[in-house]
């Protein structure tokens, strides 16, 4: 582990970078847990004020440091995407080994849930569930929902390599030597698809966030939970860019564009190291 952080950062300037936008994130939210800040009360400090070296993002109009207020709402906010991941990685996983190597009509059913799946109208059944479960919404909640919408672009990527597993030498070996289906799987395709797990698990994080994000600026979820969704929300309804308060709306923009540049860099560099051409290519070897 530390031989490949050693290698990336010797030998990847985009790891570099992401490291740098990434440590930021996470040193933000460890001073989460000593904020001297009640994320849930109001009117704490002096409204409306500027950034400057004693509030480094300044106050908004309801008088929160948003530094801080953004502490927790990163924090929260990374916590949803990696619920939402979680769940989907692991359908996606069940659905594409199962599909690959079973084939037959358990495939054609399961490759027909999933291509339901994918012609979704994702945003509109989204904003009827935040309409329906307003009352009992929460980023828990909202993450094992978008975790359910997740994984179809992921299942069938799965099964396509799966696919291509199956017809090779090992997984006969395997099947003459009496070896299950399950133990094929689990033990000699699963850890293949791996890789591809773990390079689209960003995407996934990405894409919940956004929704998260695009939920919350219409209301859509759970406000009073700091979030970077509803840190826009606040800030647009209270006229934010109108009453001259732009710090308001332009903090969890940055961090936003930090977070999201950071973690697509981030995957983008493990992704090509994980491949053995593209890491010799990238050492020199």
């Amino acid at each position: 582990m530390f031989r490949v952080l050693r290698d990336l950062l010797r030998y990847d300037g985009r790891f570099r970078f992401a490291f740098i936008l990434l440590a930021a994130v996470v040193v933000m939210i460890l001073l989460s847990f000593v904020s001297p800040y009640d994320p849930n009360k109001t009117f704490v400090v002096a409204m409306d004020l500027p950034p400057s070296l004693e509030h480094i993002f300044g106050t908004n109009s309801r008088g929160q440091d948003i530094f801080w207020w953004l502490a927790f709402a990163v924090r929260n906010s990374l916590i949803m995407g990696l619920i939402t991941a979680a769940i989907s990685r692991v359908i996606a996983i069940i659905v594409g080994l199962t599909a690959g190597y079973q084939g037959g009509w358990l495939d054609r059913l399961l490759m027909s849930v999933n291509d339901s799946f994918v012609i979704m109208p994702l945003l509109p059944i989204l904003i009827l569930l935040g309409f329906l479960l307003r009352d009992m919404m929460n980023l828990f909640l909202l993450g094992v929902v978008l975790g359910f919408f997740g994984w179809p672009y992921d299942a069938r990527l799965i099964r396509s390599q799966v696919l291509s597993l199956k017809e090779r030498s090992f997984t006969r070996t395997a099947v003459y030597s009496g070896a299950s289906g399950f133990w094929i799987t689990i033990n000699e395709h699963l850890p293949f698809v791996l890789p591809i797990v773990f390079a689209t698990t960003i995407n996934n994080l990405l894409w919940s966030i956004g929704m998260e994000v695009t939920l919350s600026v219409l209301g859509l979820s759970d406000l009073t939970t700091p979030s970077l969704g509803t840190a826009l929300f606040w800030a647009n309804q209270h006229g934010a860019l109108v009453a001259g308060v732009w710090w308001w709306i332009a903090a969890p923009a940055l961090l936003a564009i930090i977070l999201f540049l950071g973690l697509y860099l981030f995957f983008a560099s493990i992704n090509e190291y994980i491949d053995p051409r593209t890491r010799l290519r990238l050492i020199g070897g």
